[in-house]
């Protein structure tokens, strides 16, 4: 059996000296979609910040695309971020390149060199995000879903094993919400793994899948009630 993509187990997790999350018991199987739910300031970044390598592991055990979060050093930081694709609330695009110079940039950061591989694997992206027309405008010439397509795209480069999306549709409207959940859900049902950080419950309405709650200092497996 194929090991799960991301699992902790006893976990506690801490920003500085201030413990935020304990005994964190989860597992995420390859090709799920998970949400992880929760009030604001519950945790979720800060797992998710765990989770990419910005805060440590200090207490517990952690698995994550073939690392280990507790003995995870500096400077493998760098080739975990590589196997995830982590989607924020903000975009966090360039201005001052076009779409294509956005990817282009991460995929020379991430030591691809050849320039026709380099084109190939953008326009496949940008397809699947169904932006393709729009590689060569730059990211304020775009409404906010757009740029947040192009943050999808990008986190769909280096083709990753575990996409963190923390709060992808925070700063959209409701119908852009489900337009961005749509190319999420597309790309989950061709394989991809998603965990996606959320306060949006009509979106778990509408699209129902494992749900994940952050409460209390703990997460756990909330189950959903079939209408």
């Amino acid at each position: 059996m194929e090991k799960p993509v991301l699992s902790l187990s006893d976990a506690s997790i801490f920003q500085g000296p201030n413990l935020i999350l304990s005994d964190i018991s989860i597992a995420i199987e390859k090709g799920e979609f998970v949400y992880l739910i929760g009030k604001t300031g519950s945790g979720k970044s800060s797992f998710m910040k765990t989770l990419y390598g910005d805060l440590p592991l200090k207490k517990g055990k952690g698995h994550i695309v073939g690392f280990d979060l507790p003995t995870l050093k500096e400077k493998e930081i760098p080739f975990l971020r590589r196997k995830l694709g982590i989607v924020f609330q903000d975009f966090k695009l360039l201005n001052d390149r076009t779409v294509y110079y956005n990817l282009d940039f991460v995929l020379k950061a991430t030591g691809w060199k050849d320039k026709a591989a380099k084109e190939e694997q953008i326009n496949q992206v940008l397809s699947k995000v169904d932006m393709k027309t729009k590689a060569f405008k730059y990211p304020y010439q775009l409404s906010g879903g757009e740029q947040q397509r192009i943050a999808i795209a990008r986190a769909l480069l280096n083709e990753p094993e575990l996409i963190l999306a923390d709060e992808p549709t925070g700063n959209l409207d409701p119908q852009t919400s489900v337009e961005v959940m749509e190319v999420l859900q597309e790309i989950n049902r061709n394989g991809n793994t998603i965990l996606m950080a959320t306060h949006d419950y009509a979106l778990l309405l509408k699209y129902p899948s494992k749900t994940l709650k952050c409460e209390d200092n703990q997460i756990f497996e909330v189950v959903q009630k079939t209408v």
